[in-house]
């Protein structure tokens, strides 16, 4: 199971609005974006999660119908299990 310390971070292409972003796919399809930076829903220590299918950005899963801002390393590792056992 893939977890936070997985995540390899790189500069956004739209810096300095986002500093940086980690994108992860998984088996089934599914996949996170993770980004931090003044334009996303994060403050400092916490980054803002996008649930990804087939690489786009998608709102139609039980996880959330959004991103979700404000999340510790921890929470997202748990969102990164749930990402992990969806079903396309």
């Amino acid at each position: 199971m893939k977890t936070f310390k997985d995540l390899e971070f790189n500069t956004h292409p739209s810096a300095p609005y986002l500093d940086e972003q980690a994108k992860m796919e998984f088996d089934n399809g599914f996949g996170i974006s993770v980004v931090n930076g003044q334009g996303a829903y994060c403050s400092e220590g916490t980054y803002e999660v996008g649930v990804l299918f087939e690489g786009a950005l998608t709102y139609d899963t039980h996880i959330t119908n959004d991103v979700i801002g404000h999340l510790s390393p921890k929470e997202i590792t748990e969102i990164m299990k749930d990402i992990q056992e969806l079903t396309s």
